[in-house]
């Protein structure tokens, strides 16, 4: 049973909301703008309420597996197996089995992973992402930046080893998604959501 919750899981992690939305409204996202199926290019490429709507979506898939999981399999299993239902949610959004093994980015599913794991370093994190995307205007700063914080918050406010070993998890391979943001952060290059 606990084999099949995470193969669960990561197929309900794995739906590629983005690249749904885009269909129903006519666009194929990984063919416009980034080419990424997350809320970031929906919004950029079809509009501000798609792009919500796919946030929303991929917070949820990211959510819901791991709070059952706190519900019904933690009281048998432990925080162990809790926090391998959190990484392989994130980890099926990222390597989508519907999209060939590709994927989003993970921050949105990331974000409903961290809901469900413990809200409190949640909103520290939206918080913080707000912040950085506010004031600098680069989504992927301020998802980078987050991810990296959101292991130490993690660590330091509800102090869960394996919540703490999973969230660290979760953001190397977030912040390896990143990598060609990171490359166009230092170049210059990296193209701004909101201007200043």
């Amino acid at each position: 049973m606990s084999v099949l919750y995470l193969i669960f899981t990561y197929v309900i992690a794995s739906i590629p909301f983005g690249y749904i939305i885009g269909k129903i409204l006519g666009k194929d996202v990984t063919k416009v703008g980034s080419g990424n199926i997350g809320a970031t290019n929906v919004a950029r490429t079809i509009g501000k309420k798609a792009g919500a709507l796919v946030l929303i979506l991929d917070m949820f898939k990211g959510f819901i597996p791991v709070y059952l999981s706190k519900i019904y399999f933690y009281p048998v299993y432990g925080d162990k197996y809790v926090a391998a239902v959190a990484i392989t949610a994130v980890f099926g959004h990222c390597f989508s089995i519907f999209m060939k093994f590709k994927g989003g980015k993970g921050v949105a599913t990331g974000i409903g992973v961290l809901l469900a794991l413990s809200p409190k370093v949640a909103f520290i994190v939206i918080i913080l992402w707000m912040g950085i995307f506010l004031t600098t205007g680069f989504v992927s700063l301020a998802s980078i930046i987050s991810a990296f914080v959101s292991w130490i918050a993690m660590n330091y406010i509800d102090g869960n080893y394996y919540y703490t070993l999973a969230t660290l998890l979760a953001s190397a391979l977030i912040i390896f998604r990143h990598s060609s943001n990171i490359d166009r952060l230092i170049k210059g290059t990296e193209n701004r959501f909101i201007y200043k």
